[in-house]
């Protein structure tokens, strides 16, 4: 992730900028086809109001995306703390979305614009991830938005900390040189803007859901969509520029960035269903119910389904430990 020269300062791609293995003499690049022809008219940032919270009747997030939600022990809730549940989990989106779009994405966004990440790419690429930086600000800023207004609206505040992604990002980072510390955020962000989830789709859709808060969620779906496209391509790019050392730290990295991005924060989970005054015993028959690994993996296979057929183009799976690591995660059948 890296941040423009003389503009912004603690840039995590720093060390990763200079590393002259990525500035290839000769190295293929794919062509590219910009998803953003209809950018001026189409993006949230360009077309869409500003998102006001009408009301607090309704439910401020579908209660059947809410993991826990469904489980009898949960059900058994007073009706205020089934609602606080629930908007504790609109905070969880949004600050997760504001804090992956301007922690993370924008950063990387802004080196691919600038050419200090020198991976080379066409002109309108570079310039196309001016418009990701731009959709990515105002997706940051519109999710603190409405997370002021329904704090302000409901008395309920998030319950702070940082997303669980961080947590596990900066742990892994720390498992490996300093330099590499750029690339892995590079790699991560391909992973982040490249999975296909429902969650956004079903929210969007949602006649439960407040009205406001199913518009945000589709303005963000709309996007999204065309950053997909664009780091699917972006990938290609990436993997021409790398040497074979580089594409092997990579392949094997990727899986874990998967499980990084998709893991839930049990932990925080089960501490907030403790504070609604489920015992330490519930609250575990809880977790060990709705997060099995089983029923966990399905999902994570289906989630990543796409982004691992771009990787597999690519030749990521090649590399027989990038595979076998795939499997660990359950990403890929076991052999």
């Amino acid at each position: 992730m890296c941040g423009t020269v003389g503009l912004f300062t603690g840039c995590a791609a720093a060390a990763f900028c200079p590393v002259a293995a990525l500035r290839r003499d000769g190295a293929a690049t794919p062509g590219y086809r910009s998803p953003f022809a209809a950018w001026d008219r189409s993006a949230s940032v360009r077309s869409s109001p500003r998102r006001v919270l009408a009301s607090t009747e309704l439910d401020l997030f579908p209660e059947d995306l809410v993991p826990v939600a469904g489980h009898p022990v949960v059900g058994r809730l007073r009706p205020e703390l089934r609602r606080r549940l629930l908007t504790q989990q609109l905070h969880r989106y949004l600050g997760f979305t504001a804090k992956l779009e301007y922690l993370v994405v924008n950063h990387v966004v802004l080196g691919i614009a600038h050419g200090s990440i020198e991976v080379p790419v066409p002109d309108e690429m570079r310039f196309d991830a001016l418009r990701i930086y731009t959709d990515e600000a105002y997706h940051a800023l519109f999710s603190v938005d409405l997370g002021r207004q329904v704090t302000a609206r409901t008395g309920i505040a998030p319950r702070g900390g940082r997303p669980f992604f961080l947590v596990r990002l900066d742990a892994l980072k720390a498992r490996h040189d300093p330099s590499l510390a750029g690339l892995v955020d590079l790699l991560f962000t391909i992973v982040s803007e490249t999975l296909i989830s429902a969650t956004l789709t079903d929210v969007a859709r949602s006649t439960s859901v407040e009205p406001s808060v199913a518009a945000l969620v589709r303005d963000h779906a709309v996007d999204e969509g065309r950053h997909h496209a664009y780091f699917a391509q972006y990938l290609r790019h990436l993997w021409a520029a790398l040497d074979a050392g580089e594409r092997r730290f990579a392949a094997c990295l990727f899986p874990e960035l998967i499980d990084v991005f998709l893991r839930p924060d049990t932990a925080d989970v089960g501490d907030e269903l403790l504070g609604y005054g489920l015992s330490r015993d519930e609250v575990d028959e809880v977790l060990a119910d709705t997060f099995d690994e089983q029923v966990r993996a399905s999902y994570n296979r289906a989630t990543a389904a796409r982004l691992l057929g771009y990787l597999d183009d690519v030749g990521v799976f090649d590399d027989p430990r990038a595979l076998d690591l795939a499997r660990e995660h359950d990403l890929v059948p076991r052999a």
